[in-house]
């Protein structure tokens, strides 16, 4: 394949464009928000597993991305079980591994078990227009006002580097672009229809998020773009993916020696330069069989594989099914 797609294309070295390219790299299969107002104090809103609520999205949703955004007020959010954080207007929280988690105007909320089935409803109403997506309750004038945000995602498609995100991030009095994306999105829940926008919406607010959190808390360099040696590493597999590299010709083009590549890329990344590479070649595999025409044996060689045969046996055993039934089940629609 000689002339690749553009989302295929980074500069080595340049953080913008390689955290581009990954926030690129997330596949979604499905958005939704709407907008709760509440006043004080209000009852815990627990929100279960995101593979438990799966069913309120297509048929191709392995587990469910939450996220809020507070607009108005206070409120205390956390995983079961864990120290939970509080958190005041303009902060946002995303919940990126699919954990359950609680809201509430405590601190520590007591109240029954998450219930999956109806939020389950509550989002099928939303995404079918059976309901507007703004809800408020109460008369009091302390309120807590925040935008919630679910997401459909197969995690098999998920970049390495987003794997490497925390349980729960938080940014706090989120800046520009995601605070226009919020106030557009307001306007939007509000609004009757625009289903499709409202999606759009959801889907931008979340990598908003990301990218303001990994510029914002330091994660750029736990995720190896300041890291001199491993972000350079990181823009030669992002950009030429179909290379032969092995880790002594990586090492040259970035200037370092092997040893030196190897301990701190596994430091900075969590694994080894190799097995980062394998996977992201697969998840460029993945996203060339749900997007392009390419056969298996160009989408092999395309993203490095010499033999077609090799290609299917490492696609199988990451992704869990041959790189054509991938195909088949990305053609189908979502049910």
């Amino acid at each position: 394949m000689t002339n690749r797609p553009d989302w295929m294309t980074v500069r080595p070295g340049s953080t913008a464009d390689l955290l581009s390219e990954v926030l690129r790299g997330v596949r979604l299969t499905g958005a939704l928000y709407y907008r709760v107002s509440t006043s004080c104090p209000w009852p815990p809103i627990r929100v279960p597993t995101g593979a438990a609520i799966t069913g309120a999205f297509g048929g191709r949703t392995r587990n469910v991305i939450s996220y809020h955004v507070v607009i108005e007020g206070t409120c205390w959010t956390g995983i079961e079980g864990d120290r939970p954080v509080q958190l005041r207007q303009g902060d946002v929280v995303v919940y990126p591994r699919g954990h359950a988690y609680f809201l509430s105007h405590d601190r520590q909320p007591l109240s029954a078990a998450a219930d999956a089935k109806q939020l389950v409803t509550l989002l099928q109403r939303v995404s079918a227009g059976a309901v507007q997506p703004s809800f408020t309750f109460g008369d009091g004038t302390e309120r807590t006002t925040f935008v919630c945000g679910f997401l459909g995602c197969d995690p098999r498609q998920l970049d390495p580097l987003l794997s490497a995100l925390p349980s729960m991030l938080c940014v706090r009095n989120c800046a520009d672009p995601l605070a226009q994306l919020v106030e557009l999105a307001l306007a939007e829940a509000r609004t009757p229809g625009a289903a499709s926008v409202r999606e759009r919406l959801s889907e931008s607010m979340f990598l908003e998020t990301v990218r303001q959190y990994l510029a914002g808390a330091g994660e750029l360099s736990r995720l190896g773009v300041r890291d001199e040696v491993v972000g350079r590493a990181l823009g030669l597999m992002h950009e030429h993916p179909e290379s032969p590299w092995t880790l002594v010709s990586l090492a040259e083009s970035v200037g370092a020696s092997r040893t030196v590549l190897a301990e701190r890329f596994s430091k900075v990344m969590g694994k080894p330069p190799m097995q980062y590479l394998a996977r992201w070649r697969l998840q460029i595999a993945a996203r060339l069989l749900t997007d392009s025409t390419a056969t298996v044996s160009a989408t092999a060689s395309a993203v490095g594989y010499s033999s077609e045969a090799a290609f299917s046996r490492a696609f199988k055993r990451t992704m869990g099914v041959p790189p054509g039934l991938w195909r088949q089940n990305s053609d189908r629609p979502d049910t």
